[in-house]
């Protein structure tokens, strides 16, 4: 069965942020990921993963503010230094924390950037991007999103950041591959996992449509899951959904779905 991360950023917000780490724990999670850890020192963020005894495999670069609707700067040309800056700080955070790899988001180009141009520099900066972390050990993830969720955003389907890979052409630079917004783009989940594994490095899951827990929709879970683990994927699924009521009470679908307890799930992790 996969390892599964629980995504602190949409689960357990019952509690405060920094709570979350004890919350997951206490559910039997031993792997966390989360969107961001800017707005929290290295120090307690640290802290509280010792604390719950949780490993943090994932987060993302600094994706410009959020709050306002930015969802990436990889694509703004006139915002390389910016992204520049933030690859050098989310390494800062990766190295202490001891992640192993970083997710990009490559952000929406808006009317004033061509395709062209936003393509052109989404290249150069995860190319720059993959040269540094690699430098530090880390692996440089890219994911492409939906457009109902993210109208705009520069990568929509898997075969968008393949080929933005491709280009790139770094060892250091993979796919993230979020099984809700690829269902929703362009299904053909278990094929596309098949033919890209070697260049998939994390998986995220939620269900469609709502993007709730696995099993409250069209996504056959049970299959996917014994498809990964008859292909060898060795990494997180990373739990990134909303709970249609609170997390803990949601948190059946590990049993009913994935077929065990939530803490025999990451008894390998």
């Amino acid at each position: 069965m996969p390892k599964f991360a629980a995504n602190l950023t949409m689960l357990f917000n019952e509690v405060p942020f920094l709570e979350r780490f004890a919350a997951a724990a206490h559910a039997g999670f031993h792997a966390v990921e989360f969107l961001f850890p800017y707005p929290y020192s290295i120090a307690e963020l640290s802290e509280r993963l010792q604390q719950a005894r949780l490993k943090l495999v994932l987060h993302n670069l600094p994706a410009g503010n959020w709050e306002a609707g930015e969802r990436g700067i990889a694509c703004l040309p006139d915002r390389v230094g910016e992204f520049q800056e933030g690859v050098g700080r989310a390494i800062e955070y990766a190295s202490a924390l001891k992640v192993p790899q970083l997710n990009c988001l490559v952000g929406i180009p808006g009317a004033n950037v061509d395709a062209d141009t936003a393509r052109a520099t989404i290249v150069d900066n995860l190319r720059f991007a993959a040269r540094e972390l690699k430098k530090a050990g880390i692996r440089l993830l890219v994911e492409p999103c939906n457009s109902y969720d993210i109208p705009g955003f520069a990568l929509n389907r898997s075969r968008d950041a393949l080929d933005v890979i491709r280009e790139v052409g770094s060892d250091n630079l993979f796919l993230q591959y979020d099984i809700y917004h690829m269902q929703r783009m362009e299904g053909e989940l278990a094929a596309t996992i098949e033919k890209n594994l070697a260049q998939i490095a994390h998986i995220q899951l939620a269900d469609n449509p709502g993007r709730h827990e696995p099993g409250t929709g069209e996504i056959n879970y049970p299959y996917l899951f014994a498809l990964l683990d008859s292909l060898g994927y060795d990494g997180y699924v990373g739990c990134e959904y909303k709970p249609r009521a609170t997390t803990a009470a949601g948190l059946g679908w590990v049993q009913s779905v994935a077929g065990q307890t939530c803490g025999a799930a990451h008894a390998a992790a």
